[in-house]
């Protein structure tokens, strides 16, 4: 497998995306119960199939990136495939007042992408940005990540365990920064139900946790694909004013807050949301250790 990735990883980005949004309606037709989840998730989000139809060829997209993204040769730099910035100047001076970043990065556009340009473009004069990383449960999949795509420059990996955490908050209160997906299912004891697109959704309360507790500025984070693979648009969105970033709210507040901005970002750009992940269901029951690690456990 990691010999396929390699070879694939020499391809074209455009002759790619074109395989990827093949793969993406062969999946769509093959598989009935995603097929199902996706539009459940986006209409009830509100969303018409004209809106949300560009996501069946992005989620292949998304996954005809990660060859390049993991096994491009070392050297071969990720900025070379990113066309502009935007809202690049607020990221800069929230990081030279040294008070800490967070990235608030969901499932939407080319996530992979996104962390490792920031990583690349900052590295020299920030550092690189740090992130929570789980190993894959499969062992294919593991042995292609660690093959290449976390060992790139830029990219500093935490376990996702206290330690972790703990690190996590060290990075911020050192005027660090981090990227965080906060759109998935935490465990259960991790999270509180807050809206999200209109319907209640367990949300993490790690974020939302660190923000208050270090005062880090929180901005929104997309690369957004443009047409026919011929590159990226990375944006940063301050998030201010809200009950996220201000420390007396309450973790339910400050959720919703996350929510709110996510659902925004997502409203700018349909087509390019993971609207097949299950969103809604119930949390799994583990024990609550991340969140405990970031300030005790949500109720």
């Amino acid at each position: 497998m990691i010999t396929l990735f390699r070879l694939l990883a020499r391809v074209p980005m455009p002759l790619m995306h074109r395989l990827g949004a093949l793969l993406g309606w062969l999946v769509w037709w093959c598989a009935p119960d995603y097929r199902r989840r996706f539009k459940a998730n986006a209409e009830s989000a509100g969303f018409s199939p004209a809106q949300y139809r560009p996501a069946i060829a992005a989620a292949g997209h998304m996954a005809s990136e990660l060859p390049w993204l993991w096994l491009r040769p070392q050297g071969e730099s990720v900025l070379t495939r990113v066309v502009r910035w935007e809202g690049v100047e607020a990221f800069e001076a929230a990081m030279r007042a040294k008070k800490g970043v967070i990235l608030v990065a969901p499932h939407l556009g080319s996530w992979e992408m996104c962390g490792q340009a920031i990583g690349e473009r900052f590295l020299a004069d920030f550092g690189p940005i740090t992130a929570l990383f789980r190993p894959a449960r499969k062992k294919w999949m593991a042995d292609l990540i660690a093959a290449g795509s976390r060992d790139r420059p830029g990219l500093q990996t935490l376990p996702t365990n206290n330690t972790g955490v703990r690190g996590l908050i060290r990075t911020l209160r050192s005027g660090g920064y981090t990227g965080i997906l906060p759109d998935q299912v935490p465990p259960l004891g991790q999270g509180v139900w807050a809206p999200f697109l209109g319907r209640p959704a367990y949300t993490m309360t790690l974020l939302p946790r660190l923000a208050q507790q270090t005062g880090a500025a929180c901005f929104l984070s997309v690369c957004e694909r443009l047409p026919r693979g011929a590159g990226y648009v990375i944006r940063f969105e301050p998030i201010v004013g809200t009950a996220l970033t201000d420390p007396e709210a309450s973790i339910e507040d400050a959720a919703a807050a996350m929510n709110d901005g996510i659902g925004r970002l997502i409203h700018s750009l349909p087509g390019q949301y993971v609207w097949d992940y299950a969103r809604y269901k119930e949390p799994r029951g583990e024990p609550a250790v991340v969140a405990s690690a970031a300030g005790g456990a949500a109720p």
